[in-house]
């Protein structure tokens, strides 16, 4: 048994959630924060037998798609001097972190 943490954006989360239940896998969806963007994530858990990790890891990557987004650039450090005039920079957002774990050795009853 293997468990898929993944770590995707969340305007990702609901369809990739939607994929992995429609195939019979069961998930557990946790709200996270943090990254470069402080902007929301989602971390999806999922016990899948060692033979259909392959098959969980391309229903994520279907979904979980690259993409340009432009935002502010962060504002400076606390106490810099002179005037802080933000500007627009394009970052690539998306996609997801992936980690797959034997859980065989980790099972407590």
């Amino acid at each position: 048994m293997k468990l898929v943490i993944a770590i995707v954006q969340d305007d990702d989360a609901g369809d990739l959630v939607d994929i992995i239940t429609e195939n019979g896998f069961r998930v557990t969806k946790l709200a996270t924060t943090g990254g470069f963007l402080k902007a929301g994530n989602t971390t999806l858990m999922i016990g899948v037998e060692k033979e259909k990790v392959d098959l969980v890891l391309k229903h994520i990557e279907d979904v979980c798609k690259v993409r340009k987004q432009v935002v502010s650039s962060p504002s400076p450090v606390a106490g810099s001097t002179g005037v802080y005039v933000p500007y627009p920079v394009e970052v690539s957002i998306g996609g997801a972190t992936i980690f797959v774990v034997d859980v065989d050795k980790f099972l407590r009853v």
